[in-house]
């Protein structure tokens, strides 16, 4: 017997014939011996019709009035997929994130959990049943309702297995496992068979949507067993784990890539000790998050520029523009419609010459690279949008991600 963690995605539920096929598989587990904790995303796009509804009705809704709103759409999944389970023969309880114990931090739409108290779920379990948690939201320590972010159901189940020390943690996705690029836009992209959580961890932050970054940096450092594989069939997926089977021969191991992105560029500002402080302090107050930075001196000043997501801007223009006077600077203008494409893996910190060769592929597609982002393990480049599915194809082709070469 063991204790596992199964986590099905929004098109794993996207309907109720997909939530029952979702409700044969954990009763397979069931029946096999093994205890089951099932975790839920909202159906289809459930999440993105309510956050639809929230813009409708005002133009910048109350953070905390939103996740009051989203934390529903998990809640019907997780209900649903219960009574299903339950006029299947079996013992099932439905939780909401707070029933289950997860206590978050203060901060609305993006909160990280603190705490998770496993004693209802380990006394469900111990009475034989199979244990239904709505993903991706908590409770705060003054019983305010919190959602985790983009991707947060993945987070909620790999903190649960870390909590209850399960022997397995599985994500039920749309896909087969990890992929060495997003096969839509790829149709050359393969699967991989493993992965080491650096390596996931980079694809994930990088924009793989496959899975959260929060996710694997819990799965890391609880050390949880964790396997990505498809729910509407029966193929092995990919196993996320400290050390993986270095497989190609190339350094690369996958590309990520992001979309609109936005390149904020403040000028004129002041020449002197606090200045990156000053500007990013109060980026991060406001909970944005900042990722390739670049600084420039010259005879007019310091410029400093850096990209965000496209829907933090408004929040990063409201910032800076308040805060104009005391960061000094003379003014700010924004570039939208752009795109990061990064290559990932762990044999490029010994291997000279890789973004060398990242960049001379851009260059001779006529790509021109506006910023650049290093690591030990990645190169990243901030592109126009327009040259993103180019950039993933002739990047692929380059670090030969299409073929499957061991070694050792």
């Amino acid at each position: 017997m063991g204790l596992i963690v199964m986590k099905f995605g929004g098109t794993s539920v996207g309907s109720i014939e997909r939530i029952r096929r979702v409700a044969g598989r954990i009763m397979e587990r069931k029946r096999s011996g093994d205890q089951v904790i099932a975790v839920v995303s909202a159906m289809g796009k459930t999440t993105d019709e309510l956050v639809r509804l929230a813009n409708e009705a005002v133009r910048r809704p109350n953070k905390r009035e939103l996740d009051m709103l989203l934390s529903t759409g998990e809640q019907q999944t997780c209900a649903l997929l219960t009574m299903i389970l339950e006029d299947m023969g079996a013992a099932a309880l439905s939780l909401t994130g707070w029933q289950a114990g997860i206590t978050t931090e203060s901060v609305f739409g993006n909160a990280r959990i603190k705490e998770i108290q496993t004693e209802r779920l380990q006394k469900a379990l111990h009475q034989g049943k199979i244990v239904v948690v709505a993903g991706f939201q908590g409770i705060t320590e003054n019983d305010e309702i919190t959602t985790l972010g983009r991707g947060g159901s993945d987070t909620t189940a790999v903190a649960l297995a870390a909590a209850v020390q399960a022997d397995l943690c599985e994500i039920y996705t749309d896909v087969d496992g990890v992929y060495t690029t997003d096969p839509r836009y790829v149709k050359a992209a393969r699967k991989l068979d493993e992965i080491s959580y650096d390596e996931m961890l980079e694809m994930a932050y990088l924009g793989a949507g496959v899975l959260h970054p929060r996710a694997v940096e819990n799965a890391k450092k609880y050390k949880v067993p964790l396997v990505v594989r498809s729910s509407f069939n029966d193929t092995e997926g990919t196993v996320i784990k400290e050390e993986a089977q270095m497989e190609n021969q190339m350094s690369v191991r996958g590309l990520a890539f992001e979309r609109n992105v936005v390149k904020v560029t403040l000028h004129g500002l002041p020449n002197k000790m606090t200045t990156l402080s000053d500007v990013f302090k109060k980026l991060a107050d406001a909970r944005i998050n900042i990722d390739i930075i670049i600084q420039n001196i010259s005879e007019n000043g310091l410029s400093l520029s850096f990209t965000i997501a496209v829907n933090d801007l408004d929040d990063t223009i409201d910032v800076l523009e308040k805060e104009k006077a005391a960061i000094g600077y003379q003014y700010l203008e924004t570039e939208a419609g752009l795109a990061k494409v990064s290559i990932v893996g762990s044999g490029m910190a010994s291997n000279p010459g890789v973004a060398a060769t990242c960049f001379s592929a851009l260059s001779d597609q006529g790509i021109l690279i506006k910023m650049v982002s290093t690591s030990e393990i990645k190169v990243s480049t901030v592109i126009a949008g327009e040259n993103l599915e180019k950039a993933l194809q002739v990047l692929h082709e380059t670090f030969q991600l299409d073929m499957t070469v061991r070694v050792g």
